[in-house]
């Protein structure tokens, strides 16, 4: 399913808000700034930022650490009438959950032109052959997604810069 550009809601921007201050978090921790929460009757039931780094886990990304933790507290792995709020675009792993997690919604900030499996390289959600099919808003609070990744890449490139002179 294309990701669709209707008007933003005050609640898309409210719930992408508190994605972005999950994805602050993981920067700070030295992982890719992404942020995610799954929304049920509007209320944010899971959280996540990125930690496969910390976790030593490929799959510890920030919408599957929100899965996981919204599924706890459902007591099911079937997250339906649920949305999921993420500041980046979700890979093919984290696309494919959420099709497994039935999510009613998906609602993102940035594009990922690299890895995006939700329309920017391959768009799983419009598989018409898979039995679930989530919704999909792309481009909510987009500049300050985008932003929270562009300035997390440049420090760490600098960081890289600085490293490479002192070992010479």
């Amino acid at each position: 399913m294309p990701a669709s550009q209707e008007e933003n809601t005050a609640a898309d921007e409210d719930f992408m808000r508190i994605a972005l201050q999950l994805a602050q978090e993981a920067a700070l921790a030295g992982e890719v700034p992404v942020g995610a929460v799954v929304v049920k009757d509007g209320v944010v039931i899971g959280r996540g930022s990125n930690a496969p780094i910390a976790y030593h886990d490929p799959s510890a990304h920030a919408e599957i650490r929100a899965m996981r933790d919204a599924a706890a507290r459902l007591g099911n792995y079937r997250l339906t009438g649920c949305a999921l709020y993420v500041t980046l675009e979700p890979c093919a792993m984290c696309a494919g959950a959420i099709q497994h997690a039935r999510i009613a919604r998906l609602v993102f900030g940035a594009h990922d032109y690299k890895t995006g499996a939700c329309g920017s390289v391959i768009d799983l959600m419009a598989e018409e052959r898979l039995n679930h099919h989530t919704l999909v808003k792309s481009g909510v609070l987009v500049q300050e997604c985008s932003a929270t990744l562009t300035q997390f890449f440049a420090e760490r490139r600098r960081q890289q810069k600085v490293e490479k002179s002192g070992s010479n």
